[in-house]
């Protein structure tokens, strides 16, 4: 299994507390403890993507439930209205993110903010989040990764300039968190709230 590189420190530091716990004695511990284990390792998978490419798409930038879909105001790239697609994802699902589709990276921003519930509305306000603003041939496209309660790191790959393919990896969050995808309107959602998706697999949106 894949493992992405940011899972390293973690999944070592869970053995070598496996093995502190195993030199000690203490094995029921150590039992449970490797129960954790063996969930750090899953935390960190990193897939590869298997979905179908095609320029007429938009595949899921996360794997989790969709939490909403409704349209709203998007000034900081979009400087219009746009559609907003949320994907809430738990802990166990894989929390590498993956681009949507070919574009350049036109836009980045990074915003502080708070680690509240990803799950609700204000968290696409007021919580750590990371945005990367895409520029393509059928319009623009944003992704916005939401930290949430127990997520205090988000990565992000490219700067502005870089040229991304669908499907390739754009970042990840640990440990619990929500990315949105804004597409404009008039752009043909296929999902809707409660479905689950799965990165770079399900199919969200369609241009027309």
């Amino acid at each position: 299994m894949r493992i992405a590189p940011e899972g390293r420190p973690f999944i070592i530091g869970a053995a070598v507390i496996g093995i502190i716990f195993v030199l000690l004695g203490w094995s029921a511990t150590a039992l449970l403890w490797a129960v954790v284990a063996v969930w750090v390792v899953a935390f960190f998978r990193d897939p590869e993507p298997r979905g179908t490419r095609d320029d007429g798409i938009l595949l899921a930038p996360a794997d989790g439930k969709v939490v909403s879909v409704i349209e709203t105001d998007e000034p900081a790239f979009f400087g219009d209205r746009a559609v907003r697609i949320s994907i809430f994802m738990n802990v166990f699902d894989c929390h590498v993110n993956r681009y949507p589709c070919d574009g350049t990276v036109a836009y980045r921003h990074y915003n502080a903010g708070t680690f509240g519930h990803a799950g609700t509305e204000k968290a696409s306000l007021s919580n750590e989040q990371s945005s990367v603003g895409l520029e393509t041939a059928r319009g623009k496209v944003l992704v916005r990764q939401i930290a949430g309660l127990i997520a205090r790191r988000i990565v992000t790959d490219h700067a502005v300039g870089a040229e991304v393919k669908q499907a390739q990896r754009l970042g990840m969050i640990r440990f619990g968190s929500r990315v949105d995808l804004f597409v404009p309107r008039g752009t043909e959602v296929r999902v809707k709230v409660g479905d689950r998706t799965k990165v770079a697999d399900t199919v969200v949106a369609a241009w027309r």
